[in-house]
């Protein structure tokens, strides 16, 4: 039987209505009767069979779904287990596998919406309704068939640092044209900061010299820095993109103050990357163009915290700096190798203090001025502060340092080592509670110290422990760059902790809820460079298999117009979120001119809101129509849902 006979069939026969209930290894089977609710399930309205799995997502529990679509037993699915966000993409592909059409198929979460929830009886009884919801509708679903739109073999990468670098380069290499864009005269981004990379001990300009200049080599590569993307139009695979260009005075006011300008293009200037501006691109004002694209590789990077004046002293003292200050002032010491020298001075020791401006808790820190508090782990501190203890014992061994810190998480290959050699440089550690974080006091007796830290030492039993320093370092956490014009062009999703957020930590690490764009390093969360570059190389694969076709094919959750029905109010323009996905034209039906409205299918999505206003009840969701929705309520609320 063809697919156009299979679809024409179900139209006309009673639905044949499988549900697959999973025990999900105890998290669901330990508060719901998981065979109670297969036995009740058969008397669903419907239900053909039901079964049930120890792991329904695992091949053997995937093999009964495909088994009975191929014999001809069911013609519609329902998996009752955990959210369908984590495998609803499994369970499509099990049927399209078996030759069904991947959009015959419910999901009833029954982990997170009852077994974490509810208990006993309460559990099973809930889990029967929701099963009897999605059977319900699972009846009323047709075949559908995915959305295709045309391509762009073409991907615009937004920022010039290592991951971004790295994705403009592994796509390259892939045979994509690639347009980056960086907004400073520089390539680099933060890791051009830095003097060494831990653990390997790396030269950083090295790093990105290299990368860089592979990247300005590579002929399927454009680069325009001091460039910043001002519009963005379109959807995946078919984006316009609007960029300005600024001349390189005024792309920078650092650089535009700065002998550095008249370096050549392609140089690597030290703590600020490579400075790129090709003679013939050369704007004298600033320009503006467009670029049509098929992706969007987020790359915008992080920037470091900058505490506030008064907290551990800073701003108050020149004698407390941050660790990105530090890093810079130890490249250029030029003491006489015994002791570290800052600004002509000697330092004797020198204190450093973790996880400022990370792992700040409400009512113990002080939220910043728009009321917000970095919550999360910035990750790379903890190495990146050690390494630069051990560069002063090592290379400046009568400078003493004692590091001041709550936890110490360093995390990864090789970087265990960097504390384990800590200890053995004779770094002292002292450790502190949240609650009790060290005090930096200035020293008022001429001749001594300048500053002594006091902090309350957990490792010696909570003792009060003064110890006087020279100067101070802060082990500054990591804060994403400022995005928010790109964020609202596109609608991106952004976490509680304002970097963009994924789809899904695990399944989908480097995509966001909007096709056709995806994450490459720290504008996603806290990395190191070697997660940063994996990022990238994951973004870079994920753009090159979605172009690979040449076109893209979407899920046909969107609104679909009933002619007949509309009269064009325009109701549902005005409620859509989403601009361009609906509009109301002019038509000529029956030899009059009349309005209806139009849905661009890439651009919407699927949220309703266009079905909720309709006065003439003309418009409606694929997949989830009103019809669908009645349908699952009545059996919600049913006396008896498997009578």
């Amino acid at each position: 039987m063809t697919d156009e006979n299979k679809e024409k069939d179900m139209e006309t026969t009673e639905p044949k209505t499988g549900v697959y209930i999973c025990y999900c290894g105890g998290n669901i089977s330990d508060h719901v009767d998981v065979e109670a609710l297969r036995d009740k399930a058969t008397g669903i309205p419907g239900v053909a069979v039901a079964r049930t799995s120890q792991f329904m997502c695992s091949d053997p529990g995937q093999e009964l779904i495909m088994e009975d679509l191929k014999s001809g037993a069911v013609d519609r699915v329902v998996v009752a287990s955990c959210a369908p966000s984590l495998h609803e993409t499994t369970f499509r592909s099990a049927i399209k596998r078996a030759g069904g059409n991947p959009y015959i198929y419910e999901h009833a979460n029954i982990r997170e919406q009852v077994s974490w929830i509810h208990h006993g009886d309460a559990a099973t009884e809930k889990a029967t309704r929701l099963v009897a919801a999605a059977a319900a509708k699972a009846g009323l679903l047709k075949p559908l068939e995915p959305i295709r739109v045309d391509a762009t073999q073409h991907a615009t990468v937004i920022g010039g640092g290592v991951a971004g670098l790295r994705a403009a380069k592994d796509l390259a290499g892939r045979g994509i044209d690639v347009l980056l864009i960086e907004k400073s005269p520089f390539l680099g981004g933060q890791t051009a900061t830095l003097s060494t990379v831990a653990p390997t001990g790396e030269e950083a300009s090295d790093l990105v010299q290299e990368l860089a200049g592979q990247v300005l080599s590579d002929p399927a590569i454009t680069v325009h820095t001091g460039s910043q993307v001002t519009a963005i139009d379109g959807y995946i695979g078919n984006f316009t993109l609007r960029v300005v260009k600024e001349p390189p005075e005024g792309a920078s006011e650092e650089l535009k103050q700065s002998a550095d300008s008249k370096k050549k293009s392609g140089a690597y200037i030290p703590f600020r990357g490579v400075y790129y501006q090709p003679e013939h691109g050369k704007p004298e004002k600033a320009e503006e163009f467009t670029q049509k694209t098929g992706v969007i590789v987020m790359a915008t990077g992080f920037s470091t915290y900058q505490p506030r004046t008064g907290e551990y002293a800073y701003g108050e003292t020149e004698n407390v700096i941050t660790l990105p200050e530090l890093i810079k002032a130890m490249a250029l010491n030029s003491g006489n190798g015994h002791m570290l020298e800052f600004k002509g001075r000697k330092i004797r020791s020198v204190a450093m203090i973790h996880c400022v401006g990370s792992r700040l808790i409400p009512g113990i820190h002080e939220e910043d001025e728009s009321g917000y508090l970095n919550e999360y782990c910035s990750r790379t501190c903890c190495s990146a502060i050690l390494h630069a203890a051990n560069t002063i014992r090592e290379t400046c061994p009568d400078t003493h340092v004692f590091d001041f810190y709550r936890d110490i998480r360093t995390y990864g290959r090789g970087q265990e080592d960097i504390y384990d050699q800590a200890a053995h440089n004779n770094v002292v550690f002292m450790r502190f509670e949240a609650d009790s974080s060290p005090e930096v006091l200035q020293n008022q007796k001429a001749g001594d110290y300048p500053l002594t830290v006091r902090v309350k030492d957990t490792l010696t039993f909570g003792e009060t422990v003064e110890v006087p320093v020279d100067l101070v370092v802060l082990a500054v956490g990591m804060e994403p760059n400022n995005v928010s014009d790109i964020v609202e062009m596109m609608k991106l999703p952004v976490g509680t902790d304002r970097f963009l957020l994924e789809v899904h930590p695990k399944l989908r690490p480097v995509e966001v809820a909007v096709g056709g764009v995806f994450l490459a390093g720290t504008c996603q969360a806290p990395m190191d460079i070697g997660e940063a570059c994996n990022a990238a190389g994951a973004a870079a694969v994920k753009t090159s298999a979605l172009l690979a076709k040449g076109f893209v094919e979407l899920d046909p959750f969107v609104a679909e117009v009933d002619d007949a029905k509309c009269v064009g109010t325009g109701a549902c323009l005005e409620a859509c979120l989403n601009p361009g996905a609906l509009n109301i034209i002019e038509t000529v039906i029956d030899g009059e001119t009349v309005k209806r409205a139009l849905v661009t299918p890439a651009l919407c999505l699927g949220c309703g809101a266009c079905t909720a206003v309709c006065p003439e009840n003309a418009i409606n969701i694929n997949g989830w129509t009103l019809q669908q929705y009645e349908a699952m309520v009545d059996m919600i609320v049913a006396e008896d849902v498997a009578a």
